[in-house]
């Protein structure tokens, strides 16, 4: 009976270690993606002028550029010269969706500042904010903070 338990006891320790070294290499792997999934994305902005879109399940990814470091420009485009801006097509008519998100943006960012006068947490409202700036990117709109 002895010697049941001793190899219980045995088998427990054994798994224990086990677990503590899957914990960390998961952890070290988990790191290991997201830094190259953080360099892809900024690779992408960088030469496509886009940012990617994370799959459906994945709520919000976000990264910083590391300090210190400062992302490499884009090539400047010579102006367009005036004859060439007059042969470029009128403006298009606003997409009511891109006039929806404006809205919705407004709408939020006067809830932001109303939080932050009342002292209230602002989080929530700071990443439904980032939601609504990243679809009108998407949409091709340039997106400012007031």
């Amino acid at each position: 009976m002895d010697n049941i338990i001793t190899e219980y006891q045995k088998w427990k320790k054994q798994g224990e270690q086990l677990r503590a070294q899957a914990k960390q290499a998961m952890e070290t792997r988990f790191h290991e993606l997201l830094s190259e999934a953080a360099a892809i994305a900024q690779e992408y902005t960088r030469d496509f002028s886009a940012s990617l879109k994370p799959p459906v399940n994945i709520t919000a990814f976000r990264y910083k550029l590391p300090a210190g470091r400062k992302g490499k420009k884009a090539a400047k485009q010579p102006a367009p010269k005036p004859a060439e801006l007059s042969a470029e097509k009128p403006a298009a008519p606003p997409n009511p969706k891109v006039i929806a998100l404006q809205k919705r943006r407004a709408q939020i960012q006067k809830k932001i500042e109303a939080a932050k006068a009342a002292g209230k947490p602002t989080k929530n409202l700071d990443d439904r904010l980032y939601e609504v700036e990243d679809e009108l990117r998407l949409a091709g709109e340039t997106v400012g903070h007031a």
